[in-house]
Parts: structure tokens; C-alpha cells; sequence
């Protein structure tokens, strides 16, 4: 399974984002998909996830009602999305693409880091004032 992000960058406050996450491989095995953020010195958080049916998301509260997560299916895998409006510097962090295999036995909740066992590389984002 290969994650790939796209989409990072640098904006001003108020502005907005859009990443995207192609996965591709054995895709078919994942059940889970999200973004999570980790600044430097700090532990990665999860930001928001999704069942790859796409019939629920779980945002986390600081994000709640700014960024929105979605998901694509097509034959040559999933699309993950994150579009994120008004962001705040806050929001400075790089952002990584994660997706959790059926097969997995861990589970430290939907937003848990550790729940997760396949990742991206991560895209910068960076918010000025």
C-alpha cells in the first residue's frame, strides 16, 4: 500500500487548503482513512477520519466546522481529500495521509494515531498571520 499527499503549502489566515492522498496497492484491505498533524516536539494528532464507505467522519474539535474530509473510489484505489477553510496558524503543521488495514488487531480509537499502520509522507502546511 503507497500513500501519496499532495496539496500543502502556505496561505495567510482565513485562507484555504486543499490536500489530497492517493492510495494505491492493496487499498481494497483498507477499512479507515484520515489526516493527522504533528508539529515539531509535539505527538501527531488526528485532524479527521473516515470509514472508506464514506458514511461517517469524526473531526477533531479544533477543526470542527473549518475542514471538511472525503473520499473518491475509483479502479486504481482511493482518493482521500481535506479541504480545509479559515485556516489559522494554528493549523501550521505537516500533514499526513494514513489508512488503516481491515486485518489490523490495534485499535486506540477512530482519531488515534496508533490506530492506524500505513502512512504518507507528509505535506507541509503553513499558515501566516
Amino acid at each position: 500500500l503507497q500513500l501519496v499527499e499532495s496539496g500543502g503549502g502556505s496561505v495567510q489566515a482565513g485562507g484555504s487548503l486543499r490536500l489530497s492522498c492517493a492510495a494505491s496497492g492493496y487499498s481494497y484491505q483498507i477499512n479507515w482513512m484520515g489526516w493527522f498533524r504533528q508539529d515539531p516536539g509535539k505527538e501527531r494528532e488526528g485532524v479527521a477520519v473516515l470509514p472508506t464507505s464514506g458514511r461517517r467522519t469524526e473531526y477533531a474539535d479544533s477543526v470542527m466546522g473549518r475542514f471538511t474530509i472525503t473520499i473518491s473510489r475509483d479502479n486504481a484505489g482511493n482518493t482521500l481529500y481535506l479541504q480545509m477553510n479559515s485556516l489559522n496558524p494554528e493549523d501550521t503543521a505537516m500533514y499526513y495521509c494514513a489508512a488503516r488495514e481491515a486485518s489490523s488487531g490495534s485499535w486506540y480509537g477512530v482519531l488515534g494515531p496508533r490506530s492506524y499502520n500505513s502512512w504518507g509522507q507528509g505535506t507541509q502546511v503553513t499558515v501566516s498571520s
